[in-house]
């Protein structure tokens, strides 16, 4: 039902842009448009805008028809409801990031300690 209603929608979409285009343009707007066409008869302006409505009413019956499926269908879903229950974080996890995987997954976080003989003195000063 779902995949009908969208191949109307875009029929219906692609019908009503060239309609659109095909109209006399009244104001000139960019300069272009005016001058005489295959459609400059005051009875074909009136069939198009009837059919630009028409189009109009459809486009917008199929998408709120798209928007009630989408939100009254067999199994709306939250992104929220696809976390897994036992995925709380603990304060020694990591995170989500951790329960991807990874290359940088199983890394240990330690740092490295400093040398046993190293003597704060022989540092370089830091200008304090």
């Amino acid at each position: 039902m779902q995949t009908v209603i969208i191949v109307i929608h875009l029929i219906v979409v692609v019908a009503l842009v060239g309609v659109v285009l095909m109209q006399r343009s009244e104001g000139g707007g960019l300069g272009i448009g005016g001058g005489s066409g295959f459609m400059s008869a005051r009875g074909a302006a009136n069939a198009l805008t009837r059919t630009t409505a028409i189009l109009a009413a459809a486009f917008f019956a199929t998408s709120l028809a798209l928007s009630l499926i989408a939100r009254y269908g067999a199994s709306p879903t939250d992104i929220l409801d696809r976390i897994p229950a036992g995925s709380e974080q603990t304060e020694g996890s990591g995170g989500v990031l951790d329960q991807l995987g990874g290359a940088g997954a199983s890394a240990p976080t330690e740092e490295p300690s400093a040398p046993a003989d190293a003597n704060p003195e022989d540092q370089v000063p830091t200008g304090q």
